[in-house]
């Protein structure tokens, strides 16, 4: 079993010694009522933690005459904007469950989570309305839906009515009553094997889960984030609302998540997190600008890039830098690196991670030579997001990290990780049979992730224990490991869905990533544009087979993709293939494209 070693604490803002998240609030509102609390970009909204927490004691008094009371769930369907976190506190002040849909769920969908939750009240915005009302009529409980923005039409309410509608209400006698254990929030999660489950996390649970990340990472007093996760996964709700509560950060909301690498100049945030796809463009993006630099210039870069990944593959062995090399990438790194992380806007990270799917090692490397020591870490909506992390000071690529403070982790006798730790749930809502199959006999969580760990105590996750692949030969695969070296093989492929089990060879279906593929088309001579056309050209084809040679060459014989299909279109999250976090859909992906299939096997 591995436990976190004992680390020093930095000194703890007023309102991490708080009992629950509405205590945090109010400790931080109180310590920093100046400062800016949520703003958008370009500084067209902001508001003070002060103004905030009038604002929420407003709404919170409004929500009560509606009848919402402690232990009640209210439903929010918002995009990444300033009103989801003043109208997410407003019911926390209640020691009501506020729960976020994903905005691209269908009218069935939303009523299958609005129900399963017992929602009365739910809060949405005028784009997603059509389908709340559409909802509607399949829940004769939900009794209000409140409209964020513009006109109220009828049978809603507007929040700008709601709000100041009950003066009289004490919000402080209401948080009084909230005890650690009351439900916070629900986290349903994206469904891929079923219908989503609804993870319940307590007051408790986020604080232990703040608290861990306290002692990894540093903020500084004007640390600041940016809000683009959806509201709905756990890592958004964890590092970009629940944290900054703790710790007074600055919060910028991105309400499109496509444009999240433009606000990263602006706001210059402390921590960052993304998924692997975002870390690929990134990457992509600069290769992009190296290939168009003079031929002097690109060579120039590609010795650097070169000396600098020499001295990361050295350090990750453990083995001695040369003092030669020390200066070429000390001499490197401030003639062009320390520019490119001020062009990108990370040059003022405290910490830079990765998560929620296997980052090729590629690409963590790259970001290692460029100055920006990029960590993956590990968790699940079980366990509020935490579980184990790369510490900063000693970075091992290709793991995970070691168990997180105040997380205890171990392997069952089939490989599967176990977890025990105050981060992790109670149980899923309304499912007490799922609840007892998820945890052993003794208490430890099972996650459903196979894993092994190193000498030192390093976690490395093989895949979802129900996902690993057999060949006919009866080898053991991870499909999330083979996709992720396509993906990074080439920035033309945007997804890659391994098949395989029970199959003589491993075969792909390939999605042309949206907007490099037309860039590339326009660059060499093809005239077509929609991603329908560009799968049936050659010069595409060819150009992805390069790629797929290119992720061949670090695989394994038997993990090699030995034909692929590129598929016509996109796959979009919450769409039939991807899940809203952009998880494959591998069943129903295997029964949709079943002929395409079978034609690489013929």
């Amino acid at each position: 079993m591995h436990s976190p070693a004992t680390q020093a604490k930095a000194a703890q803002p007023p309102a991490a010694a708080a009992a629950t998240l509405a205590e945090a609030f109010r400790l931080t509102a109180a310590e920093r009522a100046d400062e800016v609390a949520i703003r958008t970009k370009g500084d067209e909204f902001a508001i003070s933690w002060g103004e905030l927490r009038e604002r929420v004691d407003a709404l919170a008094g409004g929500l009560a005459g509606l009848g919402l009371a402690r232990g009640e769930t209210v439903a929010l369907m918002l995009s990444n904007r300033p009103e989801f976190h003043l109208c997410d506190l407003a019911a926390m002040m209640l020691g009501a469950a506020p729960f976020s849909i994903y905005t691209t769920y269908t009218p069935e969908q939303i009523a299958y989570i609005v129900g399963d939750a017992g929602a009365r009240i739910l809060i949405c915005e005028q784009q997603y309305l059509p389908r709340v009302l559409e909802a509607r009529e399949r829940l004769p409980e939900l009794e209000h839906v409140i409209v964020v923005d513009g006109d109220a039409p009828e049978r809603t309410i507007a929040l700008a009515d709601l709000e100041g509608s009950n003066p009289a209400f004490d919000v402080e006698a209401s948080i009084a009553r909230i005890q650690p254990r009351d439900l916070l929030t629900l986290i349903y999660t994206s469904g891929t094997t079923g219908p989503p489950k609804g993870v319940q996390l307590v007051h408790r649970n986020l604080l232990a889960a703040v608290e861990g990340l306290d002692e990894l990472i540093s903020f500084p007093r004007d640390g600041r984030v940016i809000s683009w996760l959806p509201a709905a996964h756990v890592a958004e709700r964890n590092a970009h609302h629940y944290l900054p509560i703790v710790f007074g950060l600055q919060i910028t909301c991105c309400d499109d998540p496509r444009q999240v690498l433009s606000y990263l100049p602006e706001v210059r945030p402390s921590w960052f997190f993304a998924v692997p796809r975002i870390w690929e463009k990134l990457k992509a993006g600069l290769e992009t600008m190296i290939a168009g630099q003079p031929l002097e210039q690109r060579e120039r870069t590609h010795a650097a890039l070169e000396a600098s990944l020499r001295k990361v593959r050295l350090e990750q062995r453990g083995e001695q830098v040369p003092d030669e090399l020390a200066r070429t990438v000390a001499e490197a790194d401030s003639e062009i690196f320390a520019g490119w992380r001020a062009m990108l806007g990370l040059d003022q990270v405290e910490a830079i991670n990765v998560g929620a799917a296997p980052t090729p090692v590629e690409v963590l490397e790259f970001f290692h030579a460029i100055g920006l020591p990029l960590a993956e870490l590990w968790g699940m909506s079980e366990t509020c997001g935490a579980g184990t992390v790369n510490p900063a000071a000693k970075i091992k690529i290709g793991t995970v990290g070691p168990p997180a403070p105040g997380v205890q982790v171990k392997l069952g006798d089939d490989g599967e990780v176990l977890v025990k730790s105050e981060v992790v749930t109670h149980g899923y809502r309304n499912l007490p049979d799922k609840t007892k199959e998820a945890f052993t006999d003794d208490g430890w969580f099972r996650t459903g992730d196979v894993g092994t760990f190193d000498k030192d105590g390093y976690l490395r996750i093989v895949d979802r224990k129900k996902e690993l692949i057999i060949s006919a030969a009866g080898k053991n695969m991870s499909p999330a490991n083979i996709e992720a070296a396509v993906k990074s093989a080439s920035p033309l492929i945007a997804q890659a869905c391994c098949i395989g089990d029970r199959r003589p060879y491993n075969t792909a279906l390939i999605v042309l990533d949206a907007d490099f593929a037309p860039a590339w088309a326009a660059q060499n001579g093809v005239a077509s544009s929609s991603l329908e056309q560009l799968a049936r050209d050659d010069r595409v084809r060819t150009a992805v087979q390069q790629g797929v040679d290119a992720a061949n060459a670090t695989l394994a014989r038997v993990e090699q993709i030995k034909k692929f299909t590129i598929v016509e279109g996109d796959w979009l999250p919450g769409g039939d293939e991807l899940t809203p976090t952009m998880k494959l859909k591998r069943r129903p992906i295997a029964e949709k494209y079943a002929a395409q299939i079978d034609a690489m096997y013929s």
